[in-house]
């Protein structure tokens, strides 16, 4: 097994990117979510599910300058006196699915330009505490076993470049190429460490999904109907689940085309 794609977005909600290695800490992934839209009207973090047109921005991280890209423009400032409130702006506590979260309003271009895409006023905050909005551990894997089957399930052809699953569409921090391994092979890994490249990360469970696995990625619009066809058998304690989730054990660099070794113990 190998890794096949290492990804993340600095803003909840935008397009993933894809990186070529990630040095990851036991915080995990660096910048990853380190920033969120707050919906004013319903005073919560904006929910990425209902307005999924965000999936269709692009954000770009080079300390201090924070760059997005959204079909109708592009912002960029200094996304880095966050810490100060007189540079940053106001702190607050908002919903994020039902658990509080810390953030802080950044001024700048980004939110004037978001709401306007949108057409509803949000605005760009830095996330308080690494993972305040990150649904899950702060890592998360899908193999290519389990996207072959989803790409059947739906009715593609899982060896068709058109209609491959390439796991965009779930927003992983890692894709682990497993070969011939049957579908949901990763659901044994749970409880075990999971050693990628040089860094080790311990599998705490399947992963919750949300209807916006159903979105097309990079794009918005439901293209699939992924969670139907993932509801017969694949629920954990009521809720769909795909993929897993994790905790750093070890840090380390992870390259793509890094070894995966899923034998290590409990």
């Amino acid at each position: 097994m190998y890794v096949a794609r290492i990804g993340l977005t600095p803003v909840k909600g935008l397009a993933h990117e894809f990186l070529p290695e990630l040095d990851l800490p036991a915080s995990g992934p660096p910048g990853d979510r380190a920033f969120c839209f707050y919906d004013v009207a319903a005073d919560r973090v904006l929910r990425t599910v209902d307005h999924d047109a965000l999936l269709a921005c692009r954000a770009r991280w080079d300390p201090p300058a924070l760059t997005i890209t959204t079909p109708v423009g592009e912002a960029t400032g200094d996304a880095d006196g966050f810490g100060e409130p007189d540079a940053a702006g106001d702190r607050l506590v908002a919903d994020y699915w039902g658990r509080p979260t810390e953030l802080t309003v950044l001024r700048g271009p980004w939110s004037a330009l978001v709401s306007r895409y949108l057409g509803k006023e949000v605005v760009l905050c830095r996330v308080g505490p690494p993972g305040g909005v990150v649904w899950g551990g702060p890592v998360s894997v899908v193999t290519t076993s389990s996207l072959a089957e989803v790409a059947r399930r739906v009715g593609r052809d899982p060896e068709d470049g058109e209609g491959r699953e390439d796991g965009r569409r779930f927003r992983a921090t890692f894709v682990v190429d497993t070969g011939d391994a049957p579908a949901f092979v990763e659901d044994e890994w749970t409880g075990r460490l999971l050693r990628l490249g040089d860094a080790v990360v311990r599998v705490r469970g399947p992963l919750e999904r949300c209807a916006l696995v159903d979105r097309r990625p990079e794009a918005g619009g439901r293209d699939a109907m992924v969670l139907r066809a993932l509801a017969a058998d694949r629920r954990v304690d009521g809720q769909i689940v795909f993929g897993v989730h994790a905790d750093v054990e070890r840090p380390g660099i992870v390259r793509l085309g890094a070894e995966v070794d899923a034998s290590a113990p409990r």
